[in-house]
């Protein structure tokens, strides 16, 4: 039997973090079910200050999930889930992803993520491949090719 998965990113904002992941690979932000989370919180098995308004909707204040824009709703998505930790990122990610550019520019694109808070690390290649390593606004690493 195939497993499906998720990715989790730890995050000390995750809706933050879910915003800027979603423009950069042209993702969606998963909409919230504001109707589900207020039940929850009216029948006892959440509270208010697990809740937050993000861009003036009601959200789960701890995570925040993106996903393909046509996988909306399906069980077998691809998802990223930002997720509220309490401590921040202090050492090389042991994983990262590669976002694929499928033929645009990288400088381009790298230029457009560091106008967007992104940074720049390094630049590597092999063979006649090349990449750059770059960390997002919370410094995980990441490759655009």
């Amino acid at each position: 039997m195939a497993y499906r998965f998720q990715v989790v990113i730890d995050s000390r904002d995750p809706h933050a973090q879910a915003d800027w992941w979603a423009e950069t690979l042209g993702w969606t932000v998963e909409p919230s079910d504001e109707d589900f989370i207020r039940r929850m919180v009216t029948d006892g098995y959440a509270t208010e200050d697990e809740t937050i308004t993000h861009n003036g909707v009601l959200v789960w204040a701890s995570a925040q999930a993106i996903c393909p824009p046509d996988e909306v709703g399906r069980k077998d998505r691809q998802r990223f889930l930002f997720q509220t930790v309490p401590e921040g990122k202090t050492v090389k990610n042991r994983v990262h992803w590669d976002v694929r550019l499928d033929g645009d520019d990288k400088d381009k694109v790298r230029s457009a993520l560091e106008a967007r808070g992104a940074a720049f690390l390094w630049e590597a290649s092999e063979g006649p491949h090349s990449w750059y390593t770059m960390a997002d606004p919370e410094g995980n690493e990441f490759c655009i090719s």
